[in-house]
């Protein structure tokens, strides 16, 4: 069992683990007759989107995009820059972002401005987290995992400095 000595488990494994099938089935309804493209916005949604796609049955591709707006730090600087751009068009595709926590909306607004300019068929998100409290600019959340407070939190993907994203469970920084 890990022991994180930083702050309180806010979201247990098995909690994750059951929305995330609950978001699986929602999203095969919802997509039925198609084949969804799922992107996932690294690296903080790696964990997520691996047990998202494994509770989706239904033919579907992925790719991968990287952004970054926080660097070490615990806040958004604002500032979202591109790092790594997706390998295969969306065109005419339905396109599904993987997210993991969506706070401020800055870098989700970034990428939605971005992918919408590529012509997908459609465009939808889902997202593991949202800190709505934390909104500054509003944007779409199609399927939800969980709302949480203004907590810097981490685990299940999310890093405190690069580390602790194997933790299976999320976690906050102690006061």
């Amino acid at each position: 069992m890990f022991q994180t000595g930083k702050g309180p488990v806010q979201l247990s494994e098995a909690q994750i683990a059951a929305r995330i099938r609950e978001l699986g089935a929602q999203i095969r309804s919802d997509y039925a007759d198609q084949q969804p493209h799922l992107i996932c916005v690294l690296n903080g949604a790696f964990i997520f989107m691996a047990d998202l796609v494994r509770s989706i049955d239904l033919p579907l591709s992925m790719d991968f995009l990287a952004v970054s707006s926080y660097g070490n730090a615990t806040k958004s600087s604002g500032e979202v820059e591109l790092i790594k751009d997706l390998r295969y068009p969306i065109s005419g595709r339905p396109v599904l972002i993987v997210e993991d926590i969506v706070d401020t909306g800055i870098t989700l607004n970034y990428l939605l401005r971005m992918l919408e300019a590529r012509l997908p068929a459609s465009l939808k998100v889902a997202a593991l987290l949202s800190k709505p409290s934390r909104r500054k600019i509003e944007v779409p959340i199609h399927y939800l995992g969980f709302e949480i407070e203004d907590a810097f939190v981490y685990g299940y993907g999310l890093d405190r400095s690069q580390l602790d994203r194997n933790l299976p469970f999320i976690t906050s920084q102690a006061g």
